[in-house]
């Protein structure tokens, strides 16, 4: 059983997904799912090959940004940004428990100018804490008002 979370409309945030995921996301609408897992962060992962090749057969389009539990780097947020941009419709996004996929999520909006408040909600009604990576939030807000 998925435990897909919605963040907005168009945005859900998931703990890893395997295959029949994939095609529980298709039925329920989404065109876009976006691996935030890095390929062996653990033995039993299902593994981005297997997740890309059943969605593309699905008839959805498939994006990895992997990210580590390191932190996010500005390449990683320009790409979530570019991969929501090009969505056709709904966009499912998954790591180990969502948590990375929302904060970068998060990260994405704030560098489009969502106000961090709303950003917040968002997650918050998803069941993620944005916490961690306010300061960064607030740098991306006050670098796009600058």
């Amino acid at each position: 059983m998925s435990d897909f979370r919605k963040v907005t409309d168009s945005f859900w945030a998931s703990p890893q997904i395997g295959l029949s995921d994939v095609a529980e996301a298709r039925m329920l609408g989404f065109t876009l799912i976006i691996n935030n897992r890095p390929e062996g962060e653990v033995d039993d992962q299902t593994s981005g090959r297997e997740i890309a090749e059943a969605t593309h057969a699905a008839g959805m389009d498939y994006c990895a940004i992997p990210v580590t539990p390191g932190g996010f780097s500005e390449s990683q947020v320009d790409a979530m940004v570019t991969a929501i941009d090009g969505a056709r419709g709904p966009v499912l996004a998954y790591c180990r428990s969502g948590t990375r996929s929302t904060l970068l999520w998060s990260l994405a909006q704030a560098a489009r100018g969502m106000a961090p408040e709303d950003i917040t909600a968002a997650a918050a009604g998803a069941g993620y804490d944005v916490g961690p990576i306010r300061p960064l939030i607030d740098t991306l807000i006050a670098r796009r008002q600058g």
